[in-house]
C-alpha cells in the first residue's frame, strides 16, 4: 500500500485491506518496523509473522525491475502517479510471466508483444 507516512493507521488499513482481498494469511512477513509489528499484531492472530533478516529478500526482488524503472525518473512526485506507473508495471509483469490468457499462445519472449496485439483486437 502506498502511503506517504508509514503510521500505524496506515499499517491497519493496508493489513484490513489484503485481509478483505484474500482471506486470513497464514504467514505474513515484513521487516521490524513498530507500526507493521503492532498491526500484525493485532489483524492477523493466527498468522506466522516472519521478520527475520532476509525473509522478505523475496518481495523485494518482485518489485526491483518497478525501482530501476523510477531511478533515473527520480521517484514519482505523487502517491497518484505511483499508482498509476505501478499497477501498469504489475500489469506487463503478470503478462510476461503469464498469468493472464494473452498471448499464452506464442513463445515467452513473444508473450508481451502477442498480448497486446490480443488486446487491441478486442478495444
Amino acid at each position: 500500500m502506498v502511503s506517504a507516512p508509514r503510521d500505524l493507521a496506515a499499517a491497519r488499513r493496508s493489513f484490513a485491506r489484503a485481509a478483505a482481498a484474500h482471506g486470513q494469511p497464514g504467514e505474513v512477513t515484513t521487516d521490524l518496523a513498530p507500526s507493521l509489528l503492532t498491526a500484525v499484531a493485532e489483524a492477523a492472530l493466527d498468522a506466522f509473522h516472519d521478520t527475520s533478516r532476509y525473509a522478505n529478500n523475496r518481495v523485494e526482488c518482485d518489485h526491483g525491475r518497478l525501482k530501476a524503472r523510477l531511478r533515473p525518473m527520480r521517484g514519482m512526485k505523487t502517491e497518484r502517479g505511483l499508482r498509476i506507473v505501478g499497477s501498469g508495471h504489475a500489469f506487463v509483469q503478470n503478462v510476461r510471466r503469464g498469468h493472464y490468457a494473452l498471448g499464452t499462445d506464442v513463445e515467452p519472449r513473444h508473450r508481451l508483444a502477442a498480448a497486446f496485439d490480443e488486446l487491441l483486437e478486442a478495444i
